[in-house]
């Protein structure tokens, strides 16, 4: 949400005493006619007030009682394209700092995306503009909690969508974020307790916070293993529940142009796209976003070097990992047999020994990326390699190397590009029979005893001989962009994505996606984004199936048209 519309007033409106108690010793008749008299002029004032126009008057136009301003400030902001901003407000960006790149609405953000941090030298606290809040504005706890700089808002999430596909529940997988074809569904309800550090200002330490809670068909795709992950791995529950962000932060703005350390959960860096629904151009997800890393649990830095450059340095357990996984181990029942060969009882050359990890994949992890933003704000780019360690397979240990890029040509047309290619190392075969065997004793951390639902994929390797594999994926996605005023933003997709063994769709294959997105938003808190998105595998049948059910897919295509709706509060 657009930062401009924080800093509000939130004392209660005037009150008028009504004196004809005190006059109760006078005629009826004049004491009507006070009380007619007292009450007149805020009747007046409330239905003349325009905080649009006169900010001041902001409490009276929203009156009395946690509903009444609630129910009057969706009305406040409908058909706007903002908040009313309070014009005593501080500068809510450094004036060296390059502008910002686009507004909410009609976009998703109005900072080129870099995650990992809360945006260096644009951020105020008490900057979302939230119905919420300002219902809360005239309690005890809402005054309590502006002034304390916290915020707590969310927004609710459904959609729709009609598909070639028709297994029921997962045939448009691999398409995501509405992998049930022919459905409603509840896609998410988050709910965020913030405080943002002060990052425009250079001359005191600040802190920050968010602690972040998610209920819908959405948790499948943050699911961290260790981390309430029974009701995906154990369960395959439609809906569920995650806490996709719980972190502290620190702002120092002495050293250089400022450095922020996050400590906690948070999304991976960089990516155009997010988990949570608003973040995002489009309903649906690209897959190159779809089989990338999520969350990463551990500390990440950023420093601004300069206006224009910065840097990110991190650690942690990995993708999707427990800080729990990092020692955790379990008894291997059945351990490699010396003597034995390929085809015999107790040959297990994947996990040999007496016991193994839970979670081979969760290592520390380091993270490092560099962004450029140029001055006129009209470019970004981002390298970044993410979560980086041996590779080793694990429940999500991939190896990401690649880089996000914007470009601005005018005030109505962008275009964001991201490409990038992961991997891990020694996935076992899916095609090798003694791998077959090895899983189905539970001589493997994700054999179906431990996890026996949506595990991590195998690899299609390039022999059935070979009993692991380098698996490794590609992918490129655009967004291209065009905002023909500020309520409206119109979306082309055009990627590309090749599955090189088969492990993160479960599919070898290359794919092909063109999608085609309309964001429609009837105010700051209420939008819709229908889309019609066309995918097709080019070497064999990726669609119209389900793992967990035992259904290969059958079809080589699918076609869905979706849209959701996002109620802000």
């Amino acid at each position: 949400m657009s930062i401009a519309k924080g800093w509000k007033s939130f004392g209660r409106p005037s009150t008028i005493v009504l004196l004809s108690a005190f006059f109760a010793d006078t005629a009826i008749a004049q004491s009507a006619t006070v009380a007619q008299n007292a009450t007149a002029p805020a009747a007046a004032s409330a239905s003349q007030c325009d905080p649009y126009k006169d900010y001041a008057c902001l409490d009276t136009y929203l009156g009395e009682g946690f509903w009444q301003r609630l129910v009057n400030y969706y009305g406040l902001e409908w058909g706007q394209a903002s908040g009313p901003s309070d014009p005593s407000a501080p500068a809510q960006r450094r004036t060296d700092w390059p502008p910002a790149a686009q507004s909410t609405p009609p976009m998703p953000f109005t900072e080129w995306p870099y995650g990992g941090t809360t945006p260096l030298g644009v951020t105020r606290p008490n900057s979302v503009d939230s119905p919420l809040m300002n219902a809360l504005g005239d309690t005890d706890l809402g005054t309590w909690m502006t002034r304390n700089d916290f915020q707590l808002y969310g927004w609710v999430d459904v959609g729709a969508n009609l598909s070639t596909s028709s297994v029921k529940p997962g045939g448009n997988a691999p398409a995501a974020y509405l992998y049930t074809p022919n459905t409603i569904q509840l896609d998410q309800a988050v709910i965020y307790l913030d405080r943002f550090p002060d990052t425009v200002q250079t001359d005191h330490i600040d802190w920050g916070m968010r602690l972040s809670a998610i209920y819908g068909e959405n948790y499948r795709y943050t699911t961290s293993y260790g981390l309430a992950s029974y009701q995906l791995l154990d369960k395959n529950k439609v809906y569920g529940y995650d806490f996709p962000m719980f972190y502290g932060e620190l702002f120092i703005p002495q050293v250089a142009d400022g450095l922020m350390l996050r400590a906690g959960r948070y999304i991976s860096l960089p990516d155009i796209e997010a988990q949570l629904a608003p973040n995002n151009y489009m309903y649906t997800h690209s897959m190159t976003y779809t089989f990338d890393n999520y969350t990463n649990t551990g500390v990440q830095s950023t420093l601004a070097l300069n206006s224009n450059w910065m840097l990110q340095l991190g650690i942690s357990a990995g993708s999707e990992a427990a800080l729990t996984h990092l020692h955790e181990t379990i008894a291997n029942p059945y351990p490699n047999v010396p003597g034995t060969g390929p085809g015999q009882y107790g040959y297990n050359p994947l996990y040999p020994y007496s016991s193994f990890k839970k979670d081979p994949g969760a290592e520390p992890s380091y993270t490092a990326c560099v962004r450029y933003n140029s001055s006129s704000g009209a470019d970004d780019v981002n390298l970044c390699a993410d979560a980086i360690n041996n590779g080793q397979y694990g429940y999500n240990n991939l190896q990401w190397y690649g880089f996000t890029a914007y470009h601005k040509f005018n005030d109505e047309w962008h275009i964001s590009y991201e490409t990038y290619h992961l991997f891990e190392r020694e996935v076992p075969n899916a095609l090798n029979p003694d791998v077959q065997t090895i899983y189905a004793n539970g001589g493997a951390p994700f054999a179906p005893r431990y996890i026996p639902y949506n595990a991590p994929g195998l690899a299609i390797c390039s022999s059935a001989k070979v009993i692991s594999c380098r698996a490794g994926a590609w992918g490129e996605v655009a967004y291209i962009n065009y905002s023909p005023d500020p309520l409206d933003n119109f979306s082309i997709r055009p990627e590309l994505y090749w599955d090189q063994q088969g492990q993160r769709t479960g599919v070898r294959t290359h794919y092909v996606n063109f999608a085609l997105g309309w964001q429609h938003w009837f105010s700051p808190q209420i939008e819709v984004r229908p889309e019609l998105a066309y995918y097709r595998s080019l070497d064999a049948p990726a669609f119209n199936g389900n793992s967990n059910a035992g259904i290969a897919p059958n079809r080589y295509s699918e076609t869905i048209l979706s849209a959701d709706l996002i109620w802000h509060f």
